[in-house]
């Protein structure tokens, strides 16, 4: 039963898909920026051992005291943990190598499945008031994406506008319903957003006639155009958005950004 005397919980997303190179860590670390845009309060978990979405926000090896790996296994608190990036409104919880022990680590804990779900809701984060938490998983199907996944309210998928895109999809959608079955029957799928994409391309207009065709609207209307500003961003360790504003890349973003809000809205689930 919910505690009326805290405040609102935040709306928990993963960004997965098990097939690397799709732009889940670009995703991420954007769409974080472009909702602390828009006035949103906003929490980036890197979860991916490479640790790219805490590079891509200017976090630096160094720096990473502590980090997810601390929040999974050393049960420590949240506060010790999260940074604020250089994004007004966002906050990260960095990943550093060692949650390439993880997996192994988690097999051997009888609750290995509720720890990232535990975690994000101790009575510690409700002073950060965070309205999103966005969880960059790991490009695989392994008990930290699963974690994820227990932990969330909804599943974003990036997806590449390029041949074979919808096939890695049917693993994934098995893994969200199984979850939904065993750990976490309010899991959704927040929807599929269309990366790289190439208006020049016949590929990419035939795989979005496709996705649009099996997945309807869960495919949302904003698709990440293929940008070299984009390409460029992380070697400055920034999002898009404060790399270079005015390109297709973050614009595309801030569509992004506010077409999800919108959804929210709608639904009246904003929290």
């Amino acid at each position: 039963m919910s505690d009326p005397t805290r405040p609102p919980a935040p709306r928990i997303i993963s960004i997965t898909n098990q097939k690397g190179g799709v732009g889940k860590t670009t995703t991420a670390i954007n769409l974080a920026a472009a909702l602390a845009e828009q006035g949103q309060r906003v929490l980036l978990v890197d979860l991916d051992p490479q640790g790219n979405a805490s590079t891509g926000l200017g976090i630096d090896p160094e720096d990473r005291k502590f980090s997810t790996y601390d929040l999974l296994l050393e049960d420590m608190p949240l506060e010790d943990i999260l940074l604020q990036s250089d994004v007004d409104g966002l906050w990260i919880c960095p990943a550093t190598t060692d949650l390439s022990s993880a997996d192994i680590e988690l097999m051997a804990n009888e609750k290995r499945s509720f720890l990232l779900h535990d975690a994000l809701r101790q009575p510690d984060i409700d002073k950060f008031r965070f309205d999103y938490i966005l969880i960059d998983c790991p490009p695989s199907l392994s008990l930290l994406t699963i974690n994820a996944m227990v932990a969330s309210q909804s599943v974003l998928v990036p997806l590449q506008a390029e041949f074979f895109a919808l096939e890695g999809l049917s693993q994934l959608m098995l893994t969200i319903r199984e979850v939904r079955q065993s750990a976490n029957n309010q899991l959704r799928i927040e929807g599929v957003v269309l990366t790289m994409y190439d208006v020049r391309n016949n590929l990419s207009q035939q795989v979005e006639a496709d996705a649009r065709a099996t997945l309807g609207e869960l495919v949302f209307r904003t698709m990440i155009p293929r940008n070299v500003r984009v390409s460029e961003a992380p070697s400055y360790a920034l999002p898009v958005l404060s790399y270079d504003g005015g390109s297709r890349g973050a614009q595309a973003y801030r569509a992004l950004a506010q077409e999800m809000l919108a959804r929210h809205a709608m639904t009246g689930r904003k929290g």
